[in-house]
Order: C-alpha cells, then structure tokens, then sequence
C-alpha cells in the first residue's frame, strides 16, 4: 500500500471501532452511515478542523505536526504502542518517495555470544520481519525441530517466523493457543510497517500471507498493532509434549530492529522437566560419546518416570499463566 494511504488507513480504521459512547458523545439513537464515530466527530475532539482530518485519511496533507498525532490518539484512545505506530506512519508520509536503504540482517558475533550464554534454555533472535536470524540448539528443537538447523545462516532460506505460524503444519500444531498467537503476529508486522515503510521484503511477506491465508487477510485488516516484553502459551512439542512456557522478548540495542525471544517456565513444574528433557534429547552425540544421540522415543519415556509429580504442582499454576498478556 501506498505510504500516504496507511496513515489514513489506520486513523479510518480505528475511527470505525468506536461508539459516541465509548468517547463521551451523546447518543440519540440515530441511524448512522457508517459504523463508528463519523469524521466530524473525531475532529472535534481532537481540536482540528474537518477539512484537515479529511485531507489526512485521503493521504492528500503531508505535514502533521506531532501535536496533532497527539491530539488524534488522545482521542482515539490509543495506547503508548499505537500513539508511537501512528507517529511513525506520520513520518513515513512526510518522508514521500524519499527510500531508506536497510542493510541486510544477520546475526553479530555479540548476539551469537547472547544465545549460547542462555545454555539450554531455547532461545532464538528475530528480524525486523520476523525472520530467524539464528537459534540455540534447544531454541531449533522447540520452535522448529523439523527444519534444518543450519538453516538461519541461509539468508535466501531461513525461516519467517510470521510464515511458520500460518502456513507451516507443524507450528499451527506447536501453539495450542494459536488464535493468540497469530494475533501477536500480526500486530508485530503491523507495528513493522510503519517503522521499515521501505522494506520490500516485508512488503512481499504481507501480500504472500494475505493471498495464502484468509485467516491472516482478516486480522491484518483489524489494523491493530502490537508490542510484548513477555507473553504465556502453551505449547504442544511431539516429543515431550504439553508445556506452559513464557517467551520473553528482549530487543538487541547492538543490533537495531532485532530481538532474542527466550522460552522459560515456572521452576519445579512439569513443563520446566520437559524443557530439561528436550535439551537433553537434542544434545549432540559427542557430548557424552554415543550416548547423547537419544531417539525421540526414548525421551519420551524418560519424561513419563521423572514429570509426574512436577506435572501435578504445574497444574495448580498453569490456569494463572494462562491469563498472561500476549502478544509473539
């Protein structure tokens, strides 16, 4: 889409997601044109006139001042995260035909350093697009065990974390809250858009999803965006099976628009014993000589032996988690 065009489309969407009420506007039960606030509405209570909020969602005014974004998610209700989306929606179109050129992305030998110092706790580190830039060996086994493990250093075929989630079998099957995180997804590549307008990939991502998948043309028409420091799941891995686990996001300042999403559990609990066997299934052979080279069904059994009684004080706690806010 156009770079003028999205601010518009934000602010018309966002619009149409509220009621009179829900802002403070008397409701004489009339019957509106439009779903929402109407366009005069909105510029009353952001103090601009009608002519002006027009000419933004048309894409026709260029220059609004931080003052007046402001003013429009104070009115909108945005949150810290959609007032910053609309900001830099704001500069992609006073910026025009003016491009970036982005540097491609790769994983630094500082970050490389990050993911080993997690040890066994899988970890993995996330591009601008969501594409995986590197994982530790845990990291490859919980999130993408079926793929190859090498293949983040490929930039031509690594894997899209954003793809894995609404066209890959086996990661639809890994979330067994899916519709959540789809929605985290989406609202990341949302907030994406706006901060790399002038990314082609990305743009190439989007419409391959949207063609691909009809549930994602649906959520990434909602326009809604997106941020997460920590979020709970459960997760369903074919070798150890159902865990609850909290991926926390950190972002990289030494590597701009990237971030390591670290995998944990409550400590004692049955899903911490599943992560324990899992690294210890996906460790290398040469670490304690043909030993380490388990099968998958081996590992499995051994969880039966040592989960049972972790997995009943799991259970008082997981219903708790579970409520966590979300959002990969």
């Amino acid at each position: 889409m156009d770079k003028k065009l999205r601010l518009g489309e934000f602010l018309q969407m966002r619009r149409a997601q509220l009621r009179p009420a829900d802002v403070g506007l008397p409701d004489f039960g009339e019957r509106r044109r439009v779903p929402g606030l109407r366009r005069d509405e909105l510029a009353q209570l952001a103090g601009v006139s009608l002519s002006y909020y027009t000419r933004l969602e048309q894409g026709v005014s260029l220059n609004a001042s931080p003052e007046v974004l402001d003013a429009l998610a104070r009115a909108l209700g945005l949150d810290e995260v959609e007032q910053a989306h609309l900001h830099d929606l704001a500069h992609a179109t006073r910026r025009g035909g003016k491009r970036r050129r982005l540097a491609p992305e790769h994983a630094g030998d500082t970050t490389r350093q990050l993911l080993a110092a997690f040890g066994d706790a899988p970890a993995l580190v996330l591009g601008r697009r969501s594409d995986v830039l590197a994982w530790n060996r845990t990291g490859h086994a919980l999130f993408a065990g079926h793929l190859d493990a090498h293949i983040p250093d490929q930039p031509d075929r690594r894997p899209n974390m954003a793809r894995l989630v609404f066209l890959d079998a086996h990661t639809r099957e890994l979330f067994v809250d899916w519709p959540k995180k789809a929605r985290a997804v989406v609202g990341k590549l949302r907030l994406a858009v706006g901060q790399y307008p002038d990314d082609p990939m990305l743009a190439t991502l989007i419409g391959e999803l949207a063609m691909k998948s009809t549930e994602f043309a649906g959520l990434w028409s909602e326009n809604r965006v997106r941020s997460w420091d920590i979020a709970a799941y459960r997760m369903r891995h074919p070798l150890v099976g159902q865990m609850q686990l909290n991926l926390q996001s950190l972002v990289l300042p030494q590597e701009p628009g990237q971030r390591a999403v670290v995998a944990t559990a409550e400590a004692g609990s049955a899903s911490q014993a599943a992560l324990h066997l899992l690294a210890q299934a996906g460790a290398p052979a040469t670490r304690q000589g043909r030993r380490g080279s388990e099968t998958a069904g081996s590992a499995r059994d051994r969880r039966s032996e040592t989960t049972g009684s972790a997995r009943d004080r799991h259970s008082e706690t997981a219903g708790s988690a579970q409520d966590r806010t979300s959002a990969v």
